[in-house]
């Protein structure tokens, strides 16, 4: 079996199971924290997922990567967005960790680290299933 067939078949499965170890990592901050962890802390892990979402809304063989032609720059408009979208969240959650390792009385610093492996996790998860589910 080549490549390229291999990663069709079980690219969908190591896809979900990064996302779901990104989730863990979230999940085992907030049950494990001290103290209440506010909405503001879950918004990057959720907006990272939109982002992945939005990724594998494109399908590769629909983009044409001519400079020239016109067409297809919806698709290419709704690509930058969830970069931004996804490079925003994990820049949100790194001034979240920032803001945890400096502040006495907030969160403790594993719950930003988590958010920020929350973060990495989704957006790798959401790669691997754009090029996975691309290569049929």
């Amino acid at each position: 079996m080549e490549l390229s067939e291999l990663l069709a078949i079980f690219g969908p499965g190591i896809s979900g199971a990064v996302f779901g170890a990104g989730w863990w990592f979230w999940v085992d901050a907030v049950v494990c924290s001290a103290v209440q962890v506010p909405f503001l802390h879950y918004l990057p892990g959720i907006f990272a997922s939109l982002s992945a979402l939005m990724f594998n809304c494109v399908r590769k063989e629909d983009i044409d990567y001519s400079p020239y032609d016109e067409g297809e720059w919806r698709l290419k408009l709704w690509l930058f967005i969830a970069y931004v979208v996804s490079f925003v969240s994990l820049a949100a959650s790194v001034g979240l960790l920032i803001q945890d390792a400096l502040v006495e009385t907030g969160p403790s610093a594993w719950t930003g680290i988590a958010g920020v492996l929350q973060c990495v996790f989704v957006l790798i998860s959401g790669l691997i299933y754009w090029i996975s589910h691309s290569s049929e």
